[in-house]
C-alpha cells in the first residue's frame, strides 16, 4: 500500500496511551494502533526502502522484567535501518511528533575511545566541528539526553569540548511537532531528505571511527 501520510490520530493515539497505559485500553484500541500508527509507518518505510534499505520495526511492548516502570506499552512507535559499519537511520512516531535521526547507538568502547581521542586532538577536531555545524544548519542536534554527568576518565571537566566527550551515543536527531506536512504523501520525500542529512553524519562516523571490534550489544 502506498504511503498517504500520517494522520492527526497517529500522534493523538500516543497522547491517550500515556494516560491509559494498560491492557484493557490497548486491546480496545489495538485496531486503531494498526490503522493510524503501524500501517502508515510501514508504508513510509516501504516507500523509501529502495534508497535506505529494509527497516527493523520495533515491537510496541515494553520489557518490564528489570524496570521499576511496569507500564506494558511503549509510548512511541519506532523503526531503524542499519547500514555501513552498523550506523543507523531512525524514525519515531509519538505524541511529540516525528523524531528523525541516526548514527551509532550504543557504540563499542573502542569507538568511544577513538571518538574522544579525535575530539581531544586539535589537528583532527576541525572536520568533526564542520560536520556538526552542517547538521545543525539542517536542524539536527547531537543527542545528549543520557550523556555522562561528569568528565570521562582522563579528561578535565573544563575541557572546551566536554559536551562531546561526555556522549554515550554518537547520534543526531531532529524532533518535529505534528505538522500539516506530515499528513501528506509528500512527507515521504521530506523524511527521505532528512535521512540523507543523517547519511552525511553516518559517513563521517564510518570514515573516522569505523566499526567496533567488540561483540554487538543487543538492540
Amino acid at each position: 500500500m502506498s504511503f498517504e501520510g500520517f494522520s492527526l490520530d497517529s500522534f493523538e493515539f500516543f497522547t491517550e496511551l500515556e494516560v491509559n497505559n494498560n491492557k484493557a485500553w490497548w486491546e480496545a484500541n489495538k485496531a486503531r494502533y494498526e490503522s493510524s500508527v503501524r500501517a502508515p509507518l510501514l508504508s513510509l518505510l516501504d516507500e523509501i526502502a529502495a534508497e535506505f534499505g529494509v527497516a527493523k520495526v520495533y515491537r510496541p511492548y515494553r520489557d518490564t522484567r528489570f524496570s521499576l516502570d511496569k507500564t506494558p506499552y511503549k509510548d512511541r512507535a519506532a523503526a531503524a535501518v542499519f547500514g555501513r559499519s552498523a550506523t543507523g537511520f531512525y524514525v519515531e512516531v509519538s505524541a511529540r511528533g516525528l523524531d528523525l535521526g541516526g548514527g551509532y547507538w550504543h557504540p563499542g568502547k573502542d569507538q568511544i575511545d577513538r571518538f574522544r581521542t579525535l575530539i581531544d586532538d586539535v589537528r583532527y577536531y576541525g572536520d568533526l566541528e564542520a560536520t556538526v555545524e552542517e547538521m545543525e544548519e539542517a536542524g539536527f542536534g547531537i543527542y545528549q539526553a543520557d550523556a555522562l554527568k561528569t568528565a570521562p576518565r582522563g579528561f578535565s571537566a573544563d575541557h572546551p569540548r566536554i559536551n562531546l566527550l561526555r556522549l554515550k551515543h554518537m547520534v543526531i536527531e531532529l524532533m518535529e511537532a505534528p505538522s500539516e506536512w506530515m499528513y501528506q504523501p509528500s512527507a515521504a520525500s521530506v523524511i527521505a531528505e532528512r535521512w540523507r542529512t543523517v547519511g552525511i553524519w553516518n559517513d563521517w562516523l564510518v570514515e573516522n571511527l569505523g566499526p567496533s571490534t567488540e561483540p554487538p550489544k543487543p538492540r
